[in-house]
């Protein structure tokens, strides 16, 4: 990656963007495009999944935000509604990076027992979602996979960002990578006209 690939766009000042995080290795990758997203001018809020806290914590996303991070669907902040619902209500676009296979097996099912499922179901329906997905190789080329991705592109409309080939926490090489966070900015700012 050159050095202006790195580069933050500033056509994303003043968007308001949901980032849900779930748990995969690739959460490291989750706070630099958070860093990312707020140099760019976005205003940033975060949800994450009990497993995504188990690869980075919530104080990081807070401190790169300088909001509070939403860990829990009992949590309460800031909307006097739920949530997720509040959440959901206030962004622009939605990313969930990463987004692993065990996280859209659930969205596709319609779970909802996480933050990040739940404010995911409540967004209106003109509000664009957008998955990063990350897993190894078999994950990824899984039947099963393919076919809950399908089932969010079409009842959800969603957005598929990469996954990217390389090299994977298994040890092996193959598709299933987490796109670099410039390539899903790229993304989000195409999907939301900035």
């Amino acid at each position: 990656m050159s050095p202006a690939d790195s580069q933050p766009s500033s056509s994303l000042t003043g968007r308001k963007v949901l980032l849900g995080v779930s748990g995969g290795i690739a959460c490291f990758k989750a706070a630099a495009l958070c860093s990312m997203l707020v140099q760019s001018g976005a205003a940033v809020r975060v949800v994450m999944t009990r497993a995504a806290r188990k690869f980075i914590g919530p104080v990081t996303f807070q401190a790169l935000t300088g909001q509070a991070v939403i860990t829990s669907i009992w949590q309460r902040d800031d909307h006097p509604e739920s949530q997720h619902v509040g959440l959901a209500r206030w962004c622009e676009a939605m990313v969930i990076a990463p987004a692993t296979a065990d996280l859209i097996a659930r969205l596709a099912a319609g779970l909802c027992d996480d933050p990040v499922t739940l404010a995911a179901a409540a967004l209106p329906r003109n509000t664009p979602l957008l998955l990063a997905p990350a897993m190894n190789e078999q994950m990824w080329e899984s039947p099963i996979t393919q076919r809950n991705l399908a089932t969010l592109r079409e009842m959800l409309r969603c957005k598929v960002i990469g996954p990217s080939e390389g090299w994977q926490a298994c040890r092996t090489a193959g598709p299933g990578r987490m796109s670099e966070p410039a390539q899903i900015i790229e993304a989000l700012a195409g999907v939301i006209g900035a």
